[in-house]
């Protein structure tokens, strides 16, 4: 079976696609990945074929983008993204399903260009979405940035909040690029956009667990859970010898990332230093771009660019990042406590789920000062609950994981439509 893997976004975004390539090329299937052109070494070393969408320097320029860290003017930059590079999306899918007697697409939240391939073709397609949050719920709404809709309120409330929200906010944005294409295409235009037709009517599966994400009652029923996918590079990127001697060299440090793509993060960093310092424990900051420390360092805290958590975190007494479903996962797996500064995006949901598992805490990115930070990790150092509710947790994920589950959903996909593909039926 030959698969097409598409997705955007950042090293989060990419790496549970990369992960997906693997576990299905182990299965004996062609995998092609298409994202930015910045994640093309890192496919590429792994043996991966790969398709760019959009440029190393275009994805820079978009991560340098202030606006992509605002819970207000975050969704928009986002999806202008999306809107230009749309027809593209949808001419690689296009060509690739042309191409292929047996494709089979799978694609991200925002894989909008396959979601329109899909409307013009016939092919299995997959949407996968990696965090819960991007799943609409008016049974069980998601902690989202503008969204405010308590369970409590009437059904009627919730829907007339939704509607007003696709009508007045979230169409004007997404759907001119949507329709223009459509009708470029001889489609019919679509309305609300993101509450049914942005997701496939074949398969939607959920790269998070049960426990993590209950499904709703009005998710729709092609959804299928898998669990988190917690691939970050293992067996391409090591912990250094100079991070396993300090790892080694006294007690277990903290570890401090605002993401791997975040660019802005001096006052993260700055507030991370001073609070090591105030609670006379060893630091670990995480970033590819240096010019985000201050200048001096605590005794104690060192900078290290990268290291795949899977290895690192359970090293560590506590993680401190910016909410994101990759980092959130991956401290759960470690079993320790996590302290979060949402900023956008999926990040306000995890940090709510986060604290009610009781393994964490998060601070808006406004409070995120030295002293807020010192005085939430001395709760979570000091209390030992946080620590032994996230040693239980982390014992959930034994077991297979999120990717060969995922790859199951998708081999199960491809079997029940292999009389279109009959050569799907030997699989």
């Amino acid at each position: 079976m030959n698969v097409l893997l598409l997705t955007l976004g950042s090293h989060g975004d990419v790496h549970p696609f990369v992960g997906m390539a693997l576990e299905l090329r182990r299965r004996g299937h062609t995998p092609t990945v298409v994202t930015n052109g910045h994640f093309e070494p890192l496919c590429r070393s792994l043996g991966i074929d790969f398709i760019p969408i959009g440029t190393d320097a275009e994805y820079r320029e978009l991560t340098g983008n202030k606006d992509l860290w605002s819970p207000s003017r975050g969704f928009k930059v986002v999806f202008t993204v999306v809107g230009e590079t749309l027809k593209l999306a949808y001419e690689i899918v296009a060509d690739f399903v042309q191409k292929h007697d047996d494709a089979l697409v799978i694609a991200s939240s925002l894989g909008l260009g396959a979601r329109m391939a899909r409307d013009k073709f016939e092919f299995p397609f997959v949407t996968v979405h990696i965090q819960p949050a991007v799943i609409r719920s008016l049974v069980d709404p998601p902690k989202i940035s503008g969204l405010i809709m308590p369970k409590w309120l009437p059904m009627w409330v919730k829907s007339g909040i939704m509607d007003g929200g696709d009508k007045y906010v979230l169409d004007p944005i997404v759907a001119p690029p949507v329709n223009a294409l459509r009708k470029e295409l001889g489609l019919e235009p679509v309305k609300r956009v993101l509450k049914d037709w942005w997701q496939s009517p074949d398969r939607i599966i959920g790269l998070f667990p049960d426990w993590y994400a209950a499904p709703a009652s009005d998710w729709p029923k092609q959804t299928r859970l898998a669990g988190f996918p917690l691939w970050d590079e293992q067996g391409i990127s090591h912990i250094s010898p100079e991070l396993d001697a300090f790892l080694n060299s006294g007690d277990k440090p903290i570890a401090f990332t605002p993401g791997s793509a975040m660019v802005h993060g001096h006052e993260f960093f700055t507030a991370a230093v001073e609070a090591c310092a105030k609670l006379q424990r060893r630091g670990l900051l995480l970033t590819r771009f240096a010019d985000q420390l201050p200048k001096q360092l605590a005794p104690g805290v060192i900078h290290v660019p990268y290291a795949p958590f899977t290895e690192l975190l359970p090293r560590c007494a506590a993680v401190v990042h910016h909410g994101g479903i990759g980092s959130s996962a991956q401290g759960l797996r470690a079993g320790i406590p996590q302290l979060l500064m949402p900023m956008a995006h999926d990040q306000f949901d995890n940090g709510n789920r986060l604290q009610k598992l009781g393994v964490g805490l998060w601070i808006p990115v406004r409070k995120f000062t030295a002293k807020r930070v010192t005085a939430a990790l001395s709760t979570l150092l000091g209390d030992a609950t946080y620590a032994q509710r996230a040693q239980e947790i982390s014992r959930r994920f034994l077991g297979r994981g999120g990717l060969e589950l995922a790859v199951d959903e998708v081999e199960k996909l491809a079997r029940s439509q292999s009389s279109r593909v009959p050569e799907l039926a030997a699989m």
